[in-house]
Order: C-alpha cells, then sequence, then structure tokens
C-alpha cells in the first residue's frame, strides 16, 4: 500500500477520538449559536471555516453584543494567538521536503488537540498523517454544530453542559501516556497547570484575556522546557 495511503488512515485512526470529542463540544455550540438568532447554514459555515472552540463562543458573545467588526477581528486574535505558536512548533518538526501550499493548508486545520496529537507523533510529521487527523476531527465539529443547531430546542442546558466536559476528558486523555513515558512531559505539563492557575489569581495578569494568559504560559513554560531539557538529538544535527 501506498505510504502516504498508510500515513493518512493512521491520521484518520488517531483522529477519531478528536473527531468524537469535537462532535460533543460543537453540538453544544451549536445550541448557543440558536441561541445567538445564528441560522443552521450560518452555524455551520462558521464552524467550517473557523475551527476554534474558544474563538467561536467568543464570537457569539460579540455577535450577541452587536459589536463592530473590529471588535470582532480583535478578539480573534487576542483568542487565537495561541495558534500561531503552535504553527510554529510544528513547521519545525514537518518533513523538510514540504512544500508551501502543503504548510498553508496544514496551518488551516491547527487546533489544540490536532496540535498535540501531531507533536506527539514520533519521527517528521508527514502531510498526509496530518490530513488524516483534519479529515476525521473537522466533520466531527461541523457537523455536531448543524446537529446541536438543529437539536438546540429539545435538549436541557444541563445535557448540553455535560457535553461540554468531553474535551477536557479528551486533553487528559492525549497527555497521559506522554507523561508517562517521559518524566519530562510530565514536569512541563505540571508547571503548565500551577502556572496557569497561577494566572487565575494574579492581581495584574487575571486581567489579561483567557487567550493572552495561554500564549504567556506557552512561552514561559515552553522556554524554561527548551533551556533545563534541549533535545540532544536536534543540536546533534546541527
Amino acid at each position: 500500500m501506498n505510504r502516504a495511503l498508510l500515513l493518512f488512515l493512521r491520521g484518520l485512526r488517531d483522529g477519531s477520538p478528536i473527531g468524537a470529542g469535537y462532535f460533543a463540544v460543537s453540538f453544544a455550540f451549536g445550541i448557543q449559536a440558536r441561541e445567538a438568532l445564528l441560522t443552521v447554514f450560518q452555524t455551520g459555515l462558521l464552524s467550517g471555516t473557523n475551527l476554534t472552540s474558544a474563538g467561536q463562543f467568543a464570537g457569539l458573545g460579540v455577535i450577541e453584543a452587536g459589536a463592530s467588526l473590529l471588535t470582532m477581528a480583535l478578539t480573534q486574535l487576542v483568542i487565537n494567538l495561541r495558534y500561531c505558536l503552535m504553527s510554529c512548533a510544528l513547521s519545525q518538526r514537518l518533513a523538510h521536503k514540504a512544500p508551501f501550499w502543503h504548510r498553508f493548508f496544514i496551518a488551516c486545520g491547527v487546533t489544540d488537540e490536532i496540535f498535540a496529537v501531531s507533536i506527539a507523533s514520533p519521527g517528521p510529521i508527514r502531510p498526509a498523517y496530518f490530513y488524516g487527523l483534519t479529515a476525521v476531527s473537522w466533520p466531527g465539529w461541523v457537523g455536531g454544530s448543524v446537529l446541536g443547531a438543529l437539536a438546540g430546542d429539545f435538549l436541557p442546558a444541563d445535557v448540553t453542559h455535560a457535553l461540554t466536559m468531553a474535551l477536557y476528558a479528551m486533553f487528559v486523555a492525549i497527555v497521559v501516556p506522554a507523561a508517562k513515558a517521559d518524566r519530562r512531559v510530565l514536569l512541563v505539563a505540571l508547571a503548565a497547570i500551577v502556572l496557569s492557575t497561577a494566572c487565575a489569581f494574579a492581581p495584574w495578569v487575571k486581567a489579561l484575556s483567557e487567550g493572552m494568559r495561554i500564549v504567556l504560559v506557552t512561552l514561559v513554560v515552553a522556554g524554561a522546557a527548551a533551556t533545563f531539557f534541549p533535545l540532544r538529538e536536534a543540536a546533534d544535527a546541527r
């Protein structure tokens, strides 16, 4: 079987839990979108062209407030700024021969969960593998949004709130195996948890948006990890 097809199928396999988690979370988004008076088509279009839970939920608040397009753009920039950091990290792991158009489409599909699975995979990241992850995750997000918009009038609020917990459970499932395999990953994860919690209560930092706090924690923890736990094989390759 063609190697690219094998990588794509492996991406589909690894991305299936992400798609399931996305379906649950986007189902709740679809319900809130209908409450914000978006049509089913608008809800599906919004999810299909954004693929960002925090950005989309925040965007609904901007829409309901009747704020300007500039406010919407600035809100999305701040909330989704972390994806710039993730894309930079992924670009260092992509196969060197990956052309620009592959990098362009890969950047469009970067999410927290897809990034976590991709960066944890051994060896260089091949475009076919990433497309497999996206091919099963994107339909889960869009499909859940559309069905949530259709079923929003029938499900109680407690059920929709419970569905959002699936995403946090998925994060735990992604991090725990890597942390068990490498103690450095465990230390970095614990440091990120502690610093993120501290930022939520620190007098000056807690005034920042959630997106900016994520970026701040990422820069500090990633910088410390790169300093104290450098990749020896990367240094040797130079």
